[in-house]
């Protein structure tokens, strides 16, 4: 199979933006039902800017997505490494690359695994860490990995966030505390974990990047700078100011004793909640106009937060958005 059957790593004519993009598909190649021009039509109706080829413990589908792509779709290639205990995504790995999946956690072989992602320039991202299935329920350490799934579209049925998620999202959440404090934190991501047809994008994650390239879209998961979206009809803007500075969504902000302000701009979410986490849980909340667009704002300071996330509830309680943290000194 030759080069120039993979699909190219970058899109021109992109530059520094926020992109929206499913990282968890499959398609024919392994258990899903749809082909790769499928998924790619699925992607370009969901408003997708990317996606992220992931059949299980195959490279099958690498060679199959530049006929399908065109100009305005970027596809990472990878792999959903489906272990005995645990699954996890490889992302931004060589076209043809295979990572090993035969193991469990008792074999101490998924560090291995994870150093030859990492040689490659790829991200591990720990897969539907509470999903109700043999070999679902992840169980290694996060130690190691770039990023978590704390939601995940495939078991959710109709509604795009279920109790599994919501058990993911608390985990991560409790961790994210002590790896502030670590200096070293984990994102999270939002995935499809798309089979079916009419479920890709639900939920997607949105990314800034300097441009929409491979490199590029792995360098704003990898440092956190993205928030996860229901859909493509829900948008957010997180924004921390002090001191004269501000910071947005993966950053740090620098506010010293200054009182830090904090402001959320949501679209598409009429009637929902917004509330803000830090390192000692749900500080504040805050209801959204029934005409949808809304701004939510809060003060706080260092001393009080090392870092403050968002959360946008939906009037029954379900997920519409959430953000990966701001931090603070």
């Amino acid at each position: 199979m030759s080069g120039s059957e993979f699909p190219p790593t970058r899109v021109a004519g992109r530059g520094r933006g926020w992109y929206r993009g499913d990282c968890h598909v499959h398609s024919v190649h392994s258990d899903g039902r749809l082909t790769p021009e499928q998924l790619a039509a699925g992607a370009r109706a969901a408003g997708l800017d990317f996606l992220a080829t992931t059949e299980h413990n195959t490279s099958e589908a690498h060679g199959v997505w530049n006929r399908h792509i065109g100009d305005d779709l970027l596809v990472i290639l990878g792999e959903e490494v489906t272990t005995r205990t645990g699954h996890w995504l490889a992302l931004g790995i060589h076209p043809g690359q295979v990572v090993d999946w035969r193991y469990g956690l008792r074999d101490e072989r998924v560090g291995r695994c994870l150093d030859e992602v990492h040689r490659a320039g790829g991200l591990c991202v720990a897969a539907h860490p509470h999903a109700p299935y043999a070999s679902g329920t992840f169980m290694y350490p996060y130690q190691g990995f770039d990023a978590v799934e704390v939601w995940n579209g495939l078991w959710s049925s109709d509604e795009p966030w279920n109790a599994d998620n919501e058990a993911a999202l608390a985990e991560w959440g409790r961790g994210l505390a002590a790896d502030v404090h670590r200096g070293r934190w984990r994102p999270a991501m939002g995935n499809s974990d798309t089979h079916l047809e009419d479920r890709i994008g639900i939920p997607h994650t949105v990314v800034l990047a300097e441009d929409l390239s491979v490199d590029a879209i792995l360098a704003g998961i990898r440092a956190g700078r993205s928030w996860i979206a229901e859909s493509a009809a829900v948008e957010l803007s997180l924004t921390v100011s002090a001191g004269g500075r501000s910071a947005g969504i993966g950053e740090r902000l620098k506010a010293g004793d200054a009182p830090a302000e904090v402001r959320v701009d949501v679209r598409g979410v009429p009637s929902g909640t917004v509330s803000f986490h830090t390192e000692r849980g749900r500080a504040h909340h805050a209801s959204l106009p029934a005409s949808g667009p809304g701004t939510v704002e809060w003060r706080t300071d260092a001393a009080a937060s090392a870092f403050v996330r968002v959360e946008v509830r939906r009037p029954d309680g379900r997920m519409a958005a959430l953000g990966n943290p701001v931090v603070l000194t």
